[in-house]
């Protein structure tokens, strides 16, 4: 793996700092090479080039909104050991205290971004020739709006790969490609007969949560708890995303499942995004889908959440 490193980044010097990090799901190192300092995640499951791949395009894609700061991807390398390598920026960060409100703020505004530029893309499109030779010139990196849910690639929610093929329709992108993929996997694995029963009630529900409510794609985050967000010097860092394009509100239902978060921030998010009615119900609704999720990682410790937010919904 080192020599892979040292041929990618074009180094002589490679020495690890000492500084690691690793989670649940990968293990991570600081190296020093000849220009400074990278960030090495790894992991040797077979899934991980399109885990790794997914996380950079999703660290792109929220860079390009120039909101929300998150380290730069380097390289998504197969790594000779097994598995793969994703070379990030390194950026000296510890966990979150003073920029709450700044997270929060610059939150909503990366929400807010498509919708920004759907606007200016109808009001140029109003303008006699206005689809000129704007769209001849423009640069590549610059995000352009997408007016359906999904991503351009595959993202992983931890290791489980998300279907994010585009959809038209916000209740049955998240009934059918977050809730119902879950709901098979626990089906294949525990086939448990509560979570199938009560899922052939709910999913003629969802679209209920969502009646009088206008839905436009807003780039996520996709895994924003406590363990995903710190702070630099300067403001807010984000990582480990596993971005599509969805409704904002789905952003707030893992960051209030295990804290972090202070009032701060929730404060400054709203101010530039309100609660609209039936909010509430609907954070119960998108933290089913962590709850599954967590399930089908780590077992039936997270059963019981999961059943109990279901009967919540069905009642």
């Amino acid at each position: 793996m080192d020599q892979l490193l040292k041929e990618a980044l074009g180094t002589v010097t490679l020495k690890k700092t000492g500084k690691g990090g690793g989670g649940c799901i990968n293990e991570g190192e600081a190296y020093l090479i000849d220009t400074g300092t990278v960030f090495v995640k790894y992991n040797k499951k077979s899934q991980a080039r399109e885990m790794f791949d997914g996380e950079s395009d999703s660290l792109k894609a929220i860079a390009a909104t120039h909101t929300l700061r998150v380290p730069k991807p380097l390289h998504v390398l197969d790594n000779p050991e097994g598995g793969a390598i994703l070379v990030l920026e390194y950026l000296d960060m510890k966990g979150l205290t003073r920029y709450s409100r700044q997270l929060g703020e610059e939150l909503a505004r990366m929400h807010l971004h498509n919708l920004a530029l759907g606007k200016k893309q109808k009001e140029q499109e109003s303008y006699v020739g206005g689809q000129g030779t704007e769209s001849e010139n423009e640069d590549e990196d610059k995000p352009v709006f997408i007016s359906q849910f999904g991503f351009h690639t595959t993202t992983c929610c931890g290791y489980l790969p998300q279907d994010n093929t585009f959809c038209d329709d916000w209740p049955t992108f998240y009934a059918r490609q977050r809730l119902e993929h879950q709901l098979k996997l626990i089906e294949k694995d525990y086939g448990d007969k509560e979570a199938r029963e009560l899922w052939s009630r709910l999913q003629h529900k969802v679209s209920d949560f969502f009646k009088d409510l206008t839905i436009e794609p807003s780039l996520l985050h996709g895994d924003l708890w406590g363990g995903n967000v710190a702070e630099s010097t300067t403001g807010p860092v984000v990582f480990d995303p596993a971005s599509f394009y969805g409704h904002h509100e789905f952003e707030l239902a893992i960051a209030g499942m295990f804290g972090g978060f202070n009032s701060t921030f929730y404060q400054a998010y709203h101010n530039l995004i309100p609660k609209a009615p039936g909010f509430e119900v609907r954070h119960k609704l998108y933290q089913l889908y962590h709850y599954l999720n967590h399930w089908n990682h780590f077992g039936t410790g997270y059963r019981g959440s999961s059943i109990s937010i279901m009967k919540h919904l069905v009642k």
